[in-house]
């Protein structure tokens, strides 16, 4: 049942009513079921541990069920704006996250998100599954961990989404070259750095990124389908892996068509020496 769009108070008031009997109505049902479920429980006996295993799992949609109930009578009936902390967008997999995008057509998606390093060569050389962590916190830490398995790893390019002035000040401590675009107006030291030809050049570059991005999607990592947080993680880990091997047969292949080129320009000047 949609909301009316009527000028009329009284209809909207008429219709705001029907709505909030509707989900009232679906929520008595619904309680009904938990009660008899909850009953049921209670009558069983068995030391079967195979039993007591489907009753916990039926007692976690129990308490998502109710979890539920409250924030139907908080949003329709109250007229509460639930907090974004308290949504639930998935009860099979419960670490899903609403991702606000700010993309024309994909403006938000239901999942995590997973932050990579890539090298200029296109090999993704470290990442992280973001479980309720932004950007901006994400920076330092994919810079010191991609260093420990990296020791000649120097110098990075970041989207703007990375910057705080924190990260600023300390990613220059330990890397020579970060090209880290500022959030807002800009000073005019730091329009003179972000107008330069080296900034503007990297960020250029740093647009390979995507590339390795839309590979990972293509092939895969649009939508896992494992379970469980664990299941995500692995998940991504092994598209991750197959992404590189599948770069290291990409140069493996220009290798091979190489050798071959060269070959057939060296037999066509004996062909030409002979002739």
């Amino acid at each position: 049942m949609k909301r009316s769009t009527s000028k009329d108070p009284k209809k909207k008031a008429e219709r705001d009513q029907l709505i909030i009997g509707a989900h009232l109505a679906y929520v008595d049902l619904v309680q009904s079921l938990i009660h008899k479920a909850k009953d049921t429980i209670k009558q069983i006996q068995s030391f079967d541990i195979m039993v007591h295993l489907k009753i916990e799992e039926i007692q976690k949609y129990i308490t998502h069920v109710e979890r539920q109930i409250d924030q139907i009578r908080r949003r329709v009936v109250e007229g509460e704006t639930i907090p974004h902390h308290e949504k639930i967008f998935s009860i099979f997999e419960e670490h899903t996250e609403w991702i606000s995008k700010g993309k024309a057509g994909v403006p938000v998606e239901l999942g995590l998100k997973v932050c990579i390093v890539k090298d200029q060569f296109g090999f993704i050389l470290h990442h992280h599954v973001m479980q309720k962590e932004t950007d901006d916190k994400m920076a330092v830490s994919m810079v010191r961990e991609t260093q420990n398995r990296f020791a000649e790893f120097n110098g990075c390019t970041f989207d703007k989404g990375f910057h705080s002035p924190e990260n600023q000040r300390e990613l220059a401590t330990i890397i020579d070259e970060v090209i880290l675009p500022r959030k807002g107006k800009l000073s005019a030291i730091n329009q003179e750095i972000e107008h330069s030809k080296e900034f503007i050049e990297a960020k250029r570059k740093h647009s390979a990124i995507e590339s390795s991005i839309n590979a990972l999607e293509n092939h895969g990592l649009d939508r896992c389908r494992d379970h469980g947080i664990h299941g995500f993680k692995r998940y991504v880990a092994l598209a991750i892996v197959a992404r590189n091997i599948q770069i290291v047969g990409h140069i493996l292949q220009q290798k091979e068509l190489k050798r071959k080129r060269r070959l057939k320009t060296s037999q066509e000047k004996k062909l030409l020496l002979a002739a």
